[in-house]
């Protein structure tokens, strides 16, 4: 027996004085109201109510009992507002700043449609690392080493010239090679400012003779692809950002430098949440979809490389 329900067509029937009103209040047919009052007084063992007249009253027994059922009623309603809070608890994910707020968005629309209630915090990579730590936010989107990742993002570089060969070699960005060449930057934004990308980008970078100032981090995405847009210089990027501000985009001989990312989470249920149910919507938030790779490497946006000297 359902003590609850049976419990609630109680409290309805004795609130209406009627088994036929009080069935309608709880959304019951009457007869189901009847049987479950039935199996109530079987259950306690004494009448509710008494049935000899037409109208409906409580018997002492049922008197007494009504106010521990009224109880049960209210504590059962606010259990299940509870459990409806709970599951509209708030997930706070902090996030990398380079998202788009429109996929950012896509995202918490899609959570949204599985019941999880996301909150997104953009942020950068070690103020991630710090934040996962925190009660600040219940889970993070982290920068990790390719081989770790369970999402990926190749990186290259990106110019406002069109590239002359399908890979960039670092060795031609030496100064010196040639005398009307300048030496140009490679710029690093904020969010592959993480030893596993910028340390190898620099070894390789002074094995090939780059002079130390060749590779440098920038103070924001905005401000090195405003260089790269206005100056020789070279952005690392993945191909959707360099698109996304008009520069041609070409991989790099090598290194192989690939953004990685995980998810770090408190609560086991947060993890499985982010890596299973929205993984794909976080990859295109990421850049990390397979779609976004099928254009040529080196072509420009909107057409394939003219094979102009940089």
């Amino acid at each position: 027996m359902d003590v609850v329900a049976a419990c609630r067509a109680f409290v309805a029937v004795s609130g209406h004085g009627s088994f036929t009103s009080g069935a309608a209040a709880a959304g019951i047919p009457q007869s189901v109201a009847s049987r479950r009052i039935a199996a109530l007084e079987e259950h306690f063992g004494g009448r509710l109510f008494d049935r000899s007249s037409r109208a409906v009253r409580l018997t002492p027994f049922g008197q007494d009992m009504l106010p521990s059922a009224r109880r049960l009623v209210d504590l059962a309603d606010a259990m299940a507002d509870d459990a409806e809070r709970a599951r509209l608890r708030p997930l706070r994910v902090a996030v990398p700043e380079i998202c788009p707020p429109r996929r950012l968005a896509d995202l918490v629309v899609a959570a949204r449609r599985q019941r999880i209630h996301l909150e997104v915090r953009p942020a950068g990579p070690q103020q991630r690392e710090e934040l996962c730590r925190t009660p600040e936010v219940g889970a993070a989107i982290v920068a990790v080493p390719e081989a770790t990742a369970a999402w990926r993002v190749p990186l290259g570089l990106a110019a406002r010239t069109p590239f002359p060969a399908p890979t960039v070699f670092l060795e031609t960005l030496r100064s010196g090679r040639a005398r009307t060449q300048a030496r140009r930057r490679i710029l690093i934004q904020p969010e592959d400012d993480v030893a596993h990308l910028r340390d190898p980008l620099t070894r390789v970078g002074q094995a090939v003779g780059l002079a130390p100032a060749q590779v440098t981090v920038a103070l924001s995405l905005v401000d090195a692809a405003a260089v790269a847009l206005g100056s020789p210089d070279l952005l690392l990027c993945s191909r959707e950002q360099a698109e996304d501000f008009a520069l041609h985009w070409c991989p790099l001989a090598g290194p192989r430098l690939l953004r990685g990312y995980d998810v770090a989470a408190g609560v086991r249920e947060d993890l499985d949440q982010l890596s299973t149910v929205l993984y794909a919507d976080i990859a295109r938030c990421l850049g990390a979809s397979d779609g976004h790779e099928s254009r040529t490497e080196g072509s420009p946006p909107g057409g394939p490389s003219t094979g102009e000297p940089t």
